[in-house]
């Protein structure tokens, strides 16, 4: 039987005149993973907070048991400015020491991609003070992992993570003794590492067993029979439901609960996405052309980001674009937003981008645009209109659009200085959508989003007719809102995925694994220390060259396919030519997939 760690009995937490927490009553016990979510405000860190006993309830107690080893990551870290982060991360020990602790390489490894730690001025000796958030939040939770703990809770621990790092953190979480509490929006990140979820709603905390995708399941069923919630809160249920269970299997962990009745819920519901006539309203909206790149060049001082890119973005397009920090997404996104905005006038360092004469863009980048702080939430919506079409026949008023993104109608006259960051991105949102643009960019958009509010920009982007690039380390929310997945893996070059965040992750393994310095792979590979044959080297060169060519067919297979899309949109009535088109399509992506497997033959060998 586990043994029980932490109990909360009958707590209560006001603020004000609000309840955040009321009589709540939970434990964690050993070999726990559980995931808190609830909407911005609900009291989820506070929750957590009073578990690790940095902060005291109102009424109740929190117990530990004896002994109890625990850390916790809060958003607001607790490290010594003047210190290096060798001294807060690994202490007094020597090099040889840690060195030659397995946990210490692979958390070093995992969160700054090496043992040298190369993001950082001086490696391990850099001061941290000067850092960044995001690199402190990353040197606070490499302490908190290197540690041995009995209960880690972590708040928000996928922030300043990019997709490689979310994925490792999962993997090694899960592979920990230690109970988990942890508190984050990632879906992906719950699905994968939590066995309990806790549900923060009105005062009080549900429990469910199983993951994200499991807690949805319940959720849904517990709606249906209590049929207490409003319609449009249950329609939402029910979409993300249906696209949960349609998705790849490997997204449920065990069925636990009725999943018979919670599939009577999905019956009905069509796919989120009526792919085909969206790209046809895109076409009308757009035209044939949106973005065009030839052979462009984009810089970021000296450093070279992307080169000879030659890439077609297309009416109805819905890209998800990721990378490592530093590759050029958003460097790429800015040189496009700059070309539409001068009408091309403007052109990156080399090469041309070719901006269609109706892209009507809207960009939504990482900072936070400023407001008139005395400003009205929904008189800042306002300011661009009154109503908004949002396409395939869905028209709101700004109070509507508000309503959906979780401003009730009195929170729609709370003055813009007094929202929190999470709220003031919606707020962003919002006004771009109200807009009606053509094209969006979405430059990580669901920093400080609640699930809640998360689920409901992805039902309005469903329905949303027009070209879409995001930038996400959201791994759940990429694979929610968009068809394709393009990569920038390092080495100034656009590469279109087709098995999508599995192939990106995959590939960045083989970059990570060939870039072992050779004075250490070598004497592995050779017995001793004995050269390379000459055979050897050659095979290797021809290996890579090979490697080359594959890579440069399966761009231009990638340009190919995209414009075979746009052909079989622009004739849709033509049952002839599309069936001729579609034919060749099949057979360019089988050819693709042949090329995709010598490839990776091929970077094995390399």
């Amino acid at each position: 039987m586990a043994v029980n760690l932490v109990n909360v009995e009958a707590v209560t937490k006001v603020y004000g005149t609000r309840a955040l927490l009321d009589g709540v009553s939970l434990g964690v016990s050993e070999g726990d993973r559980i995931g808190v979510v609830g909407r911005n405000g609900d009291g989820k860190t506070t929750l957590i907070r009073m578990l690790a006993k940095l902060e005291e309830a109102d009424t109740g107690r929190v117990t530990h048991s004896g002994g109890l080893r625990l850390g916790v990551l809060t958003q607001h870290d607790s490290l010594d400015p003047a210190a290096t982060v060798r001294h807060e991360v690994i202490g007094d020990l020597a090099d040889h020491e840690w060195a030659g602790n397995a946990k210490i390489r692979d958390v070093l490894t995992g969160l700054f991609g090496g043992l040298d730690m190369a993001g950082f001025p001086q490696g391990l000796d850099t001061v941290i003070g000067p850092l960044s958030g995001g690199e402190r939040r990353r040197i606070a939770l490499a302490k908190l992992l290197i540690a041995e703990q009995d209960v880690i809770v972590l708040d928000e621990p996928t922030n300043h993570l990019d997709v490689e790092g979310i994925s490792w953190l999962a993997w090694h979480l899960r592979e920990r003794r230690s109970a988990l509490v942890v508190v984050t929006h990632d879906r992906w990140f719950l699905d994968q590492v939590c066995t309990r979820m806790w549900d923060v709603q009105r005062g009080a905390v549900h429990e469910y067993e199983g993951g994200y995708s499991d807690y949805v399941f319940a959720r849904a069923e517990r709606e249906r029979i209590a049929a207490t919630e409003e319609s449009k809160r249950q329609n939402l249920v029910r979409k993300e439901l249906a696209w949960l269970r349609r998705g790849p299997p490997a997204r449920t962990s065990k069925p636990r609960y009725r999943i018979e009745a919670a599939n009577e819920l999905i019956a009905d519901v069509p796919p989120p996405r009526d792919t085909s006539s969206l790209m046809k309203f895109a076409n009308a909206r757009l035209g044939k052309t949106v973005f065009d790149l030839e052979d462009v060049t984009v810089q970021a001082g000296p450093k070279v980001l992307l080169r000879h890119l030659t890439w077609q973005l297309g009416p109805g397009d819905r890209i998800g674009l990721v990378g490592v920090n530093g590759a050029g997404k958003t460097s790429l996104l800015r040189a496009l937003a700059e070309a539409a905005r001068t009408q091309g006038d403007v052109q990156p360092e080399a090469g041309k981008v070719i901006v269609g004469r109706t892209v009507k863009l809207a960009y939504l980048s990482q900072e936070v645009s400023e407001l008139k702080p005395t400003l009205r939430v929904l008189e800042a919506v306002q300011q661009v209109r009154d109503r908004v079409d949002l396409g395939t026949g869905r028209e709101m008023t700004a109070g509507q659009l508000c309503e959906q993104f979780g401003f009730s109608k009195d929170k729609q006259w709370t003055p813009v200085g007094d929202l929190s960051g999470g709220e003031r991105r919606r707020l962003q949102i919002l006004r771009l959508l109200m807009d009606e643009p053509n094209v969006l960019f979405l430059d990580e958009p669901t920093n400080d989003l609640d699930i809640e509010t998360l689920t409901q920009l992805e039902d309005l982007l469903d329905g949303w007719p027009g070209s879409m690039v995001v930038i996400s380390h959201d791994r759940f929310f990429i694979e929610r809102t968009t068809d394709k997945v393009y990569a920038l893996l390092g080495d100034a070059t656009l590469r279109h995925l087709p098995r999508g965040i599995d192939e990106y992750l995959e590939r960045r393994r083989q970059v990570v694994e060939s870039a072992v310095p050779a004075a250490v792979s070598a004497p592995a590979r050779s017995g001793g220390g004995a050269p390379a044959s000459a055979a050897s080297a050659k095979d290797n060169r021809a290996a890579k060259k090979e490697l080359q060519k594959i890579e440069r067919q399966l761009d231009k297979m990638s340009t190919r396919e995209t414009a075979l899309h746009g052909q079989i949109a622009e004739s849709a009535t033509d049952f002839d030519k599309v069936a001729k088109l579609d034919s060749e399509l099949r057979e360019l992506v089988a050819q693709r997939d042949e090329l995709e497997m010598r490839w990776m033959e091929l970077a094995e060998d390399a």
